[in-house]
């Protein structure tokens, strides 16, 4: 059996925990520099607040509505949900982290247990232990525990938000009741596609004919409708390594001058750098980019990007800076407003294991010099340790008007108890 564990309304969520004046009222939380809604509780939801409303045209809506908005609190967020990880291992150590707010479980040898007892007892545990509410779904296959997840989710009286597919009436029941577009995997384009063959529902999407599936679609969709009928072809994702990571990110403003904009480009190359090391990694390639303004249309555009490839692989974050700061020099042109920048690190390869370079390799001290950067920022936070080039009072500089504090990752900002 499989289980998906999801947390109801997440980041609104995490804002309740430590604020319980906020139950039963509308929150909307807001992207990077306070830019559109990404995150509703039900109540905005239900007040009309559409899901990516941009914040500048919504104020007026805002106030009317008395809906309390917040900034992204990403250390607040990113440290709640490892908490609910950390619980959802207790149950199961299979488990496949889908995204910061639910997982997938894999019940091996759970053959005797009751699951709707024991999704109870996952859920309660995590709100005693962290406050956040979730929805457990529990099915014979992960697409099928999604259906369930998303029927305890909707139906929240009748199934105390835990649902168990465990009969092929119930399994025939869940499909028939979901639509079509509101199955995991099914997009936007091949919603379309199949509404031409009135597939209107999940259950009319498992009678189609398995060769047709193959023909007109992939092998994807093909497992995906055996999930649904109840034979597991889709298993937990194992953690790989990256072929890639990227660190971008729109400034708090607009940056005309260079040395801003070189800044901005050594912290996220910096970054990049450091997840690297984390998961023993080098790189050969190194993309930087940059962009203006595209909203601001009276403006001069400019959108560019520059590629460089190493001699030898590197996680050096002084050697990768350097390089980035170098490339994004060659690229910024003078009397435009840029507004985003990134940097890419790819040709990914085992940092213990790889080609070397007969004429040309990395700087031996580089590596004991990282190693010690890694343990005192692990040790001491916020980025004690920096490359000369980057600015020692920021890491990410962005509008946070709404930005609640940061309670469980920063000893002066913890909850206070009156």
């Amino acid at each position: 059996m499989f289980a998906l564990v999801d947390c109801n309304n997440f980041y609104a969520s995490c804002e309740r925990v430590f604020n319980p004046n906020l139950r039963d009222k509308p929150i909307a939380i807001l992207s990077n520099n306070d830019g559109c809604v990404i995150s509703r509780s039900d109540e905005a939801k239900a007040k009309g607040l559409p899901m990516g409303a941009p914040a500048f045209k919504y104020e007026n809506f805002f106030k009317a509505n008395n809906i309390q908005i917040f900034s992204s609190n990403y250390p607040l967020y990113g440290d709640m949900s490892s908490r609910v990880m950390s619980i959802l291992k207790q149950f199961t150590p299979d488990l496949e982290m889908y995204s910061i707010d639910e997982a997938f479980l894999e019940f091996k040898g759970f053959d005797n247990y009751d699951f709707q007892d024991y999704g109870n007892q996952i859920r309660q545990r995590i709100l005693k232990w962290t406050g956040l509410p979730t929805s457990v779904g529990v099915a014979p296959t992960k697409a099928l525990s999604k259906v369930a997840n998303k029927i305890a989710r909707k139906l929240p009286k009748q199934t105390n938000h835990v649902y168990v597919i465990d009969s092929e009436e119930k399994r025939l029941k869940a499909l028939k009741w979901i639509k079509i577009g509101d199955v995991w995997g099914i997009g936007r384009g091949l919603q379309r596609r199949l509404k031409l063959k009135k597939v209107k529902t999940a259950f009319d999407f498992t009678q189609l004919p398995d060769e047709w599936i193959r023909k007109n679609f992939s092998i994807i969709e093909w497992r995906l409708k055996k999930d649904l009928e109840g034979i597991p072809t889709l298993q937990l994702d194992k953690q790989k390594t990256k072929k890639a990571i990227a660190t971008t990110r729109s400034f708090e403003t607009t940056f005309s001058d260079i040395d801003n904009i070189k800044e901005r480009i050594s912290t996220f190359a910096t970054s990049c750098a450091e997840k690297l090391r984390k998961q023993k990694s080098s790189c050969f390639t190194i993309i930087v980019m940059l962009s203006s303004d595209r909203h601001k249309k009276d403006l001069p555009q400019h959108r560019v990007s520059r590629k460089t490839v190493f001699s030898y692989p590197t996680n050096s974050s002084l050697i990768i800076s350097n390089c980035a700061v170098e490339a994004v020099s060659s690229i910024f042109k003078q009397g435009i407003k840029y507004k985003r920048a990134g940097v890419i690190v790819t040709g990914i390869v085992p940092a213990n294991n790889h080609q070397l370079n007969l004429f040309q390799h990395e700087n031996p001290k580089h590596k004991p010099l990282m190693s010690a950067m890694d343990r005192l920022n692990t040790k001491y936070g916020d980025y004690k340790i920096k490359v000369g080039n980057q600015d020692l009072k920021r890491t990410w500089k962005m509008r946070q008007e709404h930005l609640s504090p940061r309670r469980t990752t920063k000893i002066n900002e913890i909850i206070t108890v009156k």
